[in-house]
């Protein structure tokens, strides 16, 4: 490390459905080299196996930090509902961990590595990845954005005026709760797991998203069907979004967003289609920037930013 740089780093730590990860990240965004590690969740996470998991990887990610680093913090985006005043999630993706003190895990855990109190932030994920992005990535200097996650499921938060909007309890930006059709919600609809539950229904034979972007890809009406579903669904649930908000950019993230190349020109279709007027029909889709590491670069922007 030269003179010139800053020494400040945080821990961030990302928790979803299907995995949860540490890492360091300096004050500039960049995730430090050899500190980045995972394990898997799932829809059988309980309290006991986050706890194991959440030590391991923050074991690891701090493990690399060097003598010249100055943890200043540790940053956590959960997927949600998630209670900022009392550290504790909801998510919808893990009944079993309803209740569970995350943010009590991952401070015991970092000062268990480091042996001194490591202050801990709490956010909705989807809030952290709207940081990231209007930070260092696709909706820098945007008036007004909204980033969002399609993956095993749908979620996003919102920055206006260059700050995040977290909402009264911290859970702005819940896009995949919002109602889509037929009773079901848009993460119901739109998920990579709905999408291939639904294509299944209609006789498609594969098991995951990965066979469907194949599938697609190779000329099969059912996988391109299921595929054009979600993207309308979410395109229209980005109108409706874009109309109470007035969003001059939406950047869309996650796994499921890439089952086809051009999903996004799919969800900017299905939104110009659907919106009531102009000023929300100008809303522009783009592509998130930061790729995977969007989600662990914004909730190690809780503190560094």
């Amino acid at each position: 490390m030269t003179g010139s740089e800053d020494p400040r780093i945080a821990l961030a730590v990302d928790v979803g459905g299907t995995k949860l990860e540490a890492a360091l990240v300096r004050a500039d965004g960049t995730v430090v080299d050899g500190t980045r590690s995972r394990r898997p969740t799932g829809p059988e996470a309980t309290p006991d196996s986050l706890r194991a998991a959440i030590g391991e990887v923050v074991r690891h990610a701090l493990a690399g930090r060097d003598a010249d680093h100055e943890l200043i913090g540790a940053g956590i985006g959960s997927a949600g509902p998630v209670d900022r005043e009392q550290g504790t999630i909801v998510p919808v993706n893990m009944p079993g961990a309803h209740g569970f003190d995350l943010r009590g895990a991952v401070r015991d855990a970092a000062a268990a590595a480091v042996g001194a109190p490591v202050p801990t932030v709490l956010a909705h994920d989807g809030g952290c990845l709207a940081l990231a992005e209007s930070w260092l990535g696709a909706t820098q200097g945007a008036a007004a954005s909204l980033s969002i996650v399609v993956s095993t499921g749908v979620g996003g938060g919102f920055v206006v005026g260059g700050q995040y909007l977290p909402g009264a309890s911290g859970n702005a930006g819940h896009l995949g709760q919002v109602h889509a059709a037929e009773g079901l919600t848009v993460e119901q609809v739109a998920s990579g797991p709905a999408s291939v539950a639904w294509a299944r229904t209609q006789g498609w034979s594969g098991e995951q998203g990965e066979d469907l972007a194949r599938d697609a890809a190779a000329g099969d009406p059912l996988a391109r069907a299921a595929i054009e579903r979600s993207a309308r669904t979410v395109g229209a649930a980005l109108a409706d979004a874009s109309t109470l908000v007035d969003l001059e950019v939406v950047a869309i993230g996650g796994g499921f967003s890439r089952v086809s190349a051009d999903y996004i020109d799919l969800v900017q279709a299905a939104l110009v289609d659907t919106a009531a007027h102009d000023y929300s029909r100008r809303t522009r889709v783009v592509r998130s920037g930061l790729g995977d590491e969007g989600p662990l670069i914004g909730a190690a922007a809780l503190v560094l930013r």
